[in-house]
């Protein structure tokens, strides 16, 4: 295989550093959305709107109309609550279109686009209690009690609520991602405020990793409190992985070795090689001491509690394709292996 040119490699060890820095990143740019004319009709109406009521502000607070001073007092304060609704509007409209949609990454988009909803919601709040209070005073007074009133009462939602802000900032997990917390194992679909969706693989009817149908929810508390295994760490997506045979001790173990090593790499082909060659930069970039790993399927032999030997054989995998790979290997080995039956033994041909 032909070195890689030296730019090559250095990019690769400033996304490993990036990496390690736990920063999402994507391999592949997509392309920027551009506003479409439908956005931009948006922005005209918000401007429409807020003109029309600056205009009603205007004329009520004239002597066009007879009305009651408290009367217009309390009009011309719902219309500058109106107008500042529409003003948070336009704003959380641009920040969306304007920069939350230029990002790259898909991920960083669905958790900015939650954290805007949520300062919007916040703020929409307190020109709400603002509104309708006579004084600023007083609805900092009426926000401060209330959120004394919710801790007391929402206190496990708070706790997600934070586990939530906990996601967005050492991201253990993103939407995307197949993780396994708790008894829990699934690919993320969805991490809202409180809770995170899985989308199940495996689970008690199946003995694969097929997703299973289901759906998990939990809340964002649990990772404040649970260990969180993920096996799809943006850098290096891949896992460890084994197929074990149990066979006599008088058969050919050189035959074996050589044997499964040779269907497993004509199976996975150089893309293996490649894939150890950025596990061992992430290894240089770590604490971690360098262990000793192969570029290449690697084939063990360990005494099994019976009277046989389990042959393993162990290889990289996506962990979404662990499953679909393992069964094709399997069948491969099995058909190599069996078309040599004085060579291999098998616990069945011990019985003839």
């Amino acid at each position: 295989m032909d070195n890689k040119p030296e730019v090559e490699q250095l990019k690769e060890q400033e996304d490993i550093k990036t990496a390690l820095k736990q920063t999402a990143g994507t391999k592949e740019a997509a392309p920027k959305p551009v506003p479409e004319w439908k956005d931009k009709l948006w922005f005209v109406t918000y401007i429409v709107v807020m003109l029309g009521l600056g205009a009603l502000y205007y004329l009520v607070g004239s002597n066009l109309f007879r009305i009651d001073a408290e009367f217009i007092s309390l009009l011309r304060r719902l219309l500058v609550g109106a107008i500042l609704f529409v003003l948070v509007g336009l704003l959380t409209k641009s920040v969306r279109v304007y920069l939350i949609s230029q990002i790259e990454s898909k991920p960083a988009r669905y958790n900015l686009t939650r954290v805007l909803h949520l300062l919007t919601f916040l703020i929409v709040v307190i020109i709400g209690l603002s509104v309708l209070s006579t004084t600023w005073y007083t609805a900092l007074v009426s926000l401060g009690l209330l959120s004394l009133i919710l801790g007391f009462a929402l206190q496990t939602p708070i706790t997600s609520l934070i586990g939530w802000v906990y996601l967005l900032i050492r991201q253990p997990y993103k939407v995307g991602d197949r993780i396994q917390i708790g008894e829990a194992r699934g690919d993320v679909i969805d991490a809202s405020y409180l809770d995170t969706t899985l989308w199940e693989f495996g689970g008690p009817y199946l003995s694969t990793q097929h997703p299973s149908g289901r759906i998990i929810k939990f809340p964002n508390s649990l990772v404040l409190s649970e260990t969180v295994y993920n096996y799809s760490w943006p850098l290096f997506p891949y896992v460890w992985n084994e197929i074990k045979f149990q066979v006599a001790y008088d058969s050919d173990l050189d035959f074996i070795t050589q044997t499964m090593q040779k269907v497993v790499e004509e199976e996975l082909g150089e893309q293996m090689l490649e894939l150890v060659q950025v596990y061992r930069e992430l290894l240089i970039q770590t604490p971690v001491d360098e262990l000793d790993i192969k570029e290449r399927p690697v084939v063990h032999f360990r005494a099994s509690e019976n009277t046989w030997l389990d042959a393993i054989v162990r290889y990289l995998v996506h962990p979404k394709e662990s499953g679909r790979i393992k069964t094709r290997l399997t069948k491969k080995l099995l058909d190599k292996l069996n078309a040599e039956p004085e060579r291999v033994l098998f616990p069945k041909s011990n019985l003839r």
